[in-house]
Parts: C-alpha cells; structure tokens; sequence
C-alpha cells in the first residue's frame, strides 16, 4: 500500500487522493479502514480537543495537497478577512486553480491538476499560468492548450465530463474544455470532509 492511501487510513476515512481508483474496488481502504501500523485496528484511544483539531487540520491540507508552512499561510490570509474566518479559509482552498480545474472533472485528483498547471498547459484571461495555487478571480476565465485538449486525459475522462456537476459559482463549457470564474464560492455550496471551525481553533489557540 502506497503513502498516499496510508493517508486515508490516518485520518478513517476516504480522502480521495487517488482519484478514480478511491471509487473503485480496488481502493484499498474499503479492506483496511483502520490506521496504519501494528496496533492500527486495535486503537481505541480517544482524541482530546486538541487531538480532534489538529486531525481536521490534516485531513484539510492532505486533500489540498499542501504542506504545514503553506497551509497555515491560508489560515493567516483568512484571519485578515473581514467576516468569518473558516468561510474566508474554504474560500482561498477553493480558489486556487488546480482545484477549479479537479472541481470541473478534468482531472481525477488535485495532484494531476497540479501537475497539468504546472506543465504549461493552461492560460487563464490569456496570460499562461503555470502555479498551481495562483487564486482565481470572478471573471477569469481559464483555457487549456489544444494538445491537452486532444490528449489521453481527456478522452480518458470523456464519459466522466459528461455527469460532472459543475458547482455553481463555475461555468465549465465541456465541449470545448474550458472553465469561468463566476463569483466567490459560498460556504453551504462547497463539499467538503473536514470542518473548518475547528481548524480555526487549532491554528487559534
């Protein structure tokens, strides 16, 4: 069992980090949910406040993808937000361009839409963009080259396009594969695993 399916097993519950294969199965935390290591189907032990916190800090930046020092960067952009904290946080996770584009379908995992981003394939208002986390904006729209278009991703993924619900703060043109920034995301219209506030407790106390 690889790293990236230890992680699920951490935290006791899919992630979805592997993409299709999470759905499949041959997902392998559908045969062990339990943690990873000698005792993992056999702990019992109960997370204190602190413990509960710092497991839906994890669980956050595993799905994002991201380190701790980036992850607590979010919470400090979002602590100078007016209004709610934990809104402002989900909201520069969801705006960062690898997510919009794994949001749309195009990709099974925010790894790969990471690694699509940065491998130049991708244009946002016209101007090429190749960071993953680089924040998108209302109005933006994004684009990808005509050889991604026409490459293996795609057609892989051509009859998943067709039964993605796009959120509704996106526009996602599936014919011709390309994606508007409609408005900000709202709190109640992003799916999600892990709660929010209690990452603003940890990083609070």
């Amino acid at each position: 069992m690889d790293k990236t399916c230890r992680k699920c097993r951490r935290e006791g519950q899919k992630l979805f980090l592997k993409g299709d294969k999470c759905t499949s199965p041959k997902c392998p935390f559908a045969r062990r949910s339990y943690a990873p290591g000698a005792h993992g189907q056999f702990s019992g032990a109960r997370l204190s406040e602190y413990g509960r916190q710092l497991r839906e800090k994890q669980k956050a930046a595993r799905i994002y993808g991201l380190r701790e020092g980036i992850f607590r960067n979010y919470y400090k952009k979002a602590s100078r937000v007016k209004g709610k904290t934990d809104e402002a946080l989900l909201q520069l996770l969801e705006k960062r361009l690898d997510n919009v584009i794994y949001r749309c379908g195009i990709t099974s995992s925010r790894r790969l839409a990471r690694q699509i981003v940065a491998h130049g394939h991708v244009k946002v208002s016209g101007r090429k963009v190749d960071i993953p986390s680089y924040q998108v904006k209302p109005d933006d729209k994004i684009e990808f080259k005509d050889r991604f278009k026409k490459g293996k991703i795609i057609k892989e993924r051509e009859k998943v396009l067709v039964k993605v619900i796009t959120p509704k703060w996106l526009k996602f043109d599936k014919k011709n594969i390309t994606i508007e920034i409609l408005r900000e995301p709202q709190k109640e219209e992003i799916e999600v695993v892990f709660n929010p506030a209690q990452i603003i407790e940890f990083y609070s106390r």
